[in-house]
């Protein structure tokens, strides 16, 4: 191996254990018109590129429909506070899940984790349990239904999710220099047929996918085949048994920040369907 490729073979692991500096911290809410006021008087930061000044009441009942959020690897649960602040704003109950996801596979994540999270904050009555996802998020979430039973689920979003895997994973666990950096759960999420991803198989859930088509880092989009997100590709997105599928022209790191984004997931979790957009008819037609 040249010097250079192992340059760029670290240069690659860096950015693919970005880490919660790749994104926004909470917005600071001192300015008064950049905070929503609940009717219990808290305060909450407002979403990005919204300032319209609107007072939200956030509904505390505990029969509300639950929305769980659950974030992808090398993330924290801050990667999803704009969808836990959008959410909550429309009165969902939202548990914005935290856990960590370096040394641990997926099933480690989901039975230590997912499991006791169910257990102790999903209230048992009639409300419905829907989840919103982000990249390996969604094969937790795959990975628990596989073993488990939630009577009580409702809808899934699912953002970015490698559901048959990244060939950015085939790429670097080949190589000598980057496989000691890639824990066990980078390495499930290969391409190959008894990857984890492909083992799951179709889903039997109301499940609606959301794929990016913009990406931001060429060095790895070079190792991906067909529209890409820069880190997982729209076809290896989709999944048998999904109800409704949607490309954004947004990049794998944003995609959970984009306004338009938070409004498909809201659309989903209500009717069960993305808002497509209708192409405007030509002139003269």
């Amino acid at each position: 191996m040249t010097a250079l490729t192992t340059i760029l073979v670290l240069i690659t692991i860096l950015v693919l254990l970005d880490s919660e500096k790749s994104f926004p911290a909470p917005i600071a809410v001192s300015d008064p018109e950049m905070q929503y006021t609940t009717n219990s008087g808290t305060i909450l930061p407002p979403l990005l590129g919204e300032r319209d000044g609107v007072r939200a009441s956030i509904s505390s009942n505990t029969a509300a429909d639950c929305v769980i959020l659950l974030h992808g690897l090398a993330r924290t649960s801050l990667s999803m506070k704009g969808v836990e602040w959008y959410l909550k704003r429309r009165g969902y109950r939202v548990v914005n899940a935290r856990y960590p996801t370096h040394g641990l596979s997926v099933e480690q994540i989901s039975e230590t984790y997912l499991a006791p999270l169910l257990q102790s904050e999903i209230p048992r009555s009639s409300a419905k349990i829907n989840f919103v996802t982000h990249s390996q998020g969604g094969i937790v979430l795959r990975q628990y239904l596989s073993d488990h039973d939630l009577p009580n689920l409702g809808r899934v979003v699912m953002l970015a999710p490698p559901n048959h895997g990244t060939e950015i994973v085939d790429r670097l666990q080949a190589s000598r220099v980057a496989r000691p950096f890639l824990g066990p759960g980078y390495l499930q999420l290969g391409t190959s047929a008894d990857s984890l991803p492909n083992r799951l198989g179709p889903i039997q859930f109301d499940c609606g996918i959301i794929a990016g088509d913009c990406s931001l880092n060429p060095l790895l989009s070079r190792m991906l085949t067909g529209p890409n997100d820069g880190k997982v590709t729209v076809a290896s997105a989709q999944l048998d048994g999904m109800r409704d599928f949607l490309v954004l022209h947004y990049s794998h790191t944003w995609l959970m920040w984009r306004k338009n984004t938070l409004h498909q997931i809201q659309c989903f979790l209500q009717a069960g369907r993305f808002e497509h957009q209708i192409p405007p008819v030509p002139a003269g037609s």
